[in-house]
């Protein structure tokens, strides 16, 4: 089994910046895609940002120039630095992970940007 950990929500004014971070453990075998997910209240969950294995990211319009995913592969961590947050990026964001044509989430975590 595959446990998913995130942090690093919080509140922040329009304009800031927050890190969220999440870390894998368990039974982790040929990682394919880390990456994050979002849903707004009343809203679907939808794609904010994903790095693929061999390298490539992969990046939602609404966050492109302010969002940058990372990975440590060592440590089976990504990242999701947010920079210039909107209002419109309230939301509560999900880490995602594939692997061996399963996929894993975490257990989210609130990210709540005030105008």
């Amino acid at each position: 089994q595959v446990q998913l950990v995130e942090s690093g929500g919080g509140l922040v004014q329009a304009g800031g910046s927050l890190r969220l971070s999440c870390a894998a453990s368990g039974s982790i075998f040929s990682i394919n895609v880390m990456g994050w997910y979002r849903q707004a209240t009343g809203k679907g969950r939808e794609l904010v940002a994903t790095s693929i294995n061999r390298g490539n990211t992969n990046y939602a319009d609404a966050v492109k120039g302010r969002f940058t995913i990372s990975r440590d592969k060592a440590k089976n961590t990504v990242y999701l630095q947010m920079n210039s947050l909107k209002p419109e990026d309230t939301a509560v964001y999900y880490c995602l992970l594939t692997a061996l044509d399963k996929t894993y989430w975490g257990q989210g975590t609130q990210v709540t940007v005030s105008s």
